[in-house]
């Protein structure tokens, strides 16, 4: 059965978020430089997209939790989902120390945050330590858009509060004392249908630096194909949906073999491509396809 999404493609619109920090970063990024007894931290935000006009994300806090005694964190999986709500667990933990980052609290449309867009979602010094988790606190203006028709985008019990899962090693050591890593909301798995028209935010965040992680890019089309691509390897499968003209990206690809998918619309031809190999810190291009009837 041939998949179809809507009202793809998106057009391209601004930010919700008035005055919001995108795409171009530099070492600055993040105030003042730390004192010895703090580290500086730079968060960034991308998307791996879902099938929706706009999912919009009412962010109102980003915090760090961060070991003052240990040297890295051993309660970290291998898969590659690092989200899950916070059960305040971790709060009294000996040691343990909530450190609250800056931001530009609002609402974020994560859809624009693909094919190799980002913005810079915290910065701020920190106590020296361990950062194990990244904490995110949302509000209750949370909606998707889906073929022109806005629904509220809820939690399963009323959660707030989702919290990401990090080693010392996830993160890029930039310079002294100075440290930044990217958060990839996947929203084609973060998001559920319970029933029609009724929708629940269940996170999938991976996280990933440029510098470790590989990136996919080319270009597909006719548009008309209407054009969805899946990246998938022996663990992980990754999306992306192409802007107008056909250019798309995925970042954030850990090294190995991969095989793509195009699921193409419209009395387009499907395609598959085999055998991409991925570098940490390299671009992987796959030229232009062009889909057929």
């Amino acid at each position: 059965m041939k998949l179809r999404f809507g009202a793809w493609p998106l057009a391209l619109v601004a930010l919700l978020l008035t005055g919001i920090y995108a795409c171009n970063k530099d070492n600055s990024a993040g105030g003042a430089k730390p004192n010895a007894n703090e580290q500086k931290l730079n968060i960034y935000l991308s998307d791996g997209p879902g099938f929706f006009d706009a999912v919009n994300l009412d962010i109102r806090a980003v915090e760090v939790l961060v070991d003052t005694c240990s040297v890295d964190s051993s309660e970290v999986g291998e898969g590659p989902n690092r989200c899950g709500w916070d059960n305040g667990k971790w709060d009294n933990k000996k040691c343990n120390v909530w450190d609250t980052l800056d931001i530009r609290a609002g609402v974020y449309n994560l859809l624009n945050l693909r094919n190799g867009t980002d913005t810079l979602l915290a910065a701020g010094n920190a106590i020296k330590g361990n950062i194990e988790r990244i904490r995110i606190t949302i509000g209750n203006n949370n909606s998707l858009v889906k073929d022109s028709v806005t629904y509220p985008l809820g939690t399963w019990n009323g959660e707030t509060k989702l919290v990401i899962n990090v080693r010392r090693s996830d993160w890029e050591n930039f310079s002294d004392d100075a440290f930044r890593l990217w958060l990839d909301f996947d929203v084609n798995h973060s998001v559920l249908e319970v029933f029609r028209g009724h929708f629940i935010l269940n996170p999938f965040i991976r996280v990933f630096t440029p510098n470790r992680f590989g990136i996919v890019s080319g270009k597909v089309g006719p548009d008309d194909a209407k054009p969805v691509v899946s990246l998938y390897g022996s663990t992980d499968t990754l999306y992306a949906l192409p802007w107008r003209g056909g250019e798309f990206m995925i970042r954030g690809v850990q090294e190995g073999t991969y095989s793509m998918y195009v699921n193409a619309s419209n009395g387009y031809k499907d395609t598959t491509i085999t055998g991409l190999t991925v570098k940490g810190g390299k671009v992987t291009n796959t030229g232009t396809i062009t889909l057929h009837k």
